[in-house]
């Protein structure tokens, strides 16, 4: 019998807090990335998109309404000046005991990661097409100037739909390692992957069948696909989570408290 395949190829833990937390605290929010850290998670993943003024920051809805206030003249993320955004309440709504969160930069979640020691999984989310590069660019750029203050590896992938904001992320900081975040394995993977010298794969965890997973691996070992690690997003289920693991696969939860690397 075949040995399961290792994890040798992803860069990270094993187990990735969703959206900071998971289901424990307030998505993107600080609060989120300190409940999975509490939870035991030593990886964290969040999303990083831009305000009207290039400011990177937390953020997953380009829309604002659900975990923020919406504006008045329905102005998304991209319409909105960063000073408004960071003054925002994003915990109310996920509990009364987190009232008066607020959304954070980039910068403060990349410090307070550095400093719990979390490994981060950086999800580029451009609020719109045409800022896709200017996204991925501007994300870099915060990484490379905390790095220069830590002066210590990169503990960090920038991951994203986006083969534009990954591109531009790959100009700026080429020794930061990418992630292409798939819905499903579409036969125009690999050559992504390729373009993007994309260290890892991240996909719906529902692509990841035994049969489709059976195929990655031969694939790989033949050389006639790319070696990449793989990640399945979103697995909150523990049988689900152990079965992945066995198969190299690592995998971001929303629960972190019960699915441990």
């Amino acid at each position: 019998m075949r040995a399961a395949p290792s994890l040798a190829g992803w860069p990270g833990p094993r187990v990735i807090a969703h959206r900071g937390g998971g289901s424990l605290a307030p998505e993107n929010t600080l609060a989120a990335l300190r409940a999975g850290h509490a939870a035991g998670a030593r990886g964290v993943e969040f999303d990083v998109m831009l305000s009207r003024d290039g400011l990177p920051l937390l953020m997953h809805d380009a829309d604002r309404g659900r975990t923020v206030d919406a504006r008045a003249d329905g102005a998304g993320v991209a319409d909105s000046p960063a000073h408004e955004l960071l003054a925002l309440d994003a915990g109310s709504w996920f509990d009364p005991r987190f009232a008066g969160e607020t959304v954070p930069t980039f910068a403060a979640a990349l410090a307070l990661c550095g400093e719990l020691g979390l490994w981060m999984n950086v999800e580029i989310k451009p609020a719109r097409a045409d800022l896709a590069e200017a996204t991925g660019a501007a994300v870099a750029h915060a990484a490379l100037d905390w790095l220069a203050l830590t002066g210590a590896p990169a503990p960090l992938l920038f991951s994203s739909f986006s083969d534009a904001a990954l591109a531009a992320a790959r100009r700026i900081a080429p020794g930061i390692a990418r992630g292409l975040l798939v819905d499903a394995l579409a036969p125009d993977w690999p050559a992504r992957v390729a373009a993007l010298d994309a260290a890892t794969l991240h996909a719906n965890r529902s692509a990841f069948t035994p049969e489709a997973l059976a195929a990655l691996h031969a694939g790989m070992a033949a050389g006639r696909l790319p070696r990449v690690g793989l990640m399945a997003w979103t697995v909150n289920d523990a049988a689900e989570a152990a079965r992945l693991l066995a198969a190299g696969v690592a995998v971001c939860t929303d629960r972190p408290d019960l699915i441990r690397g």
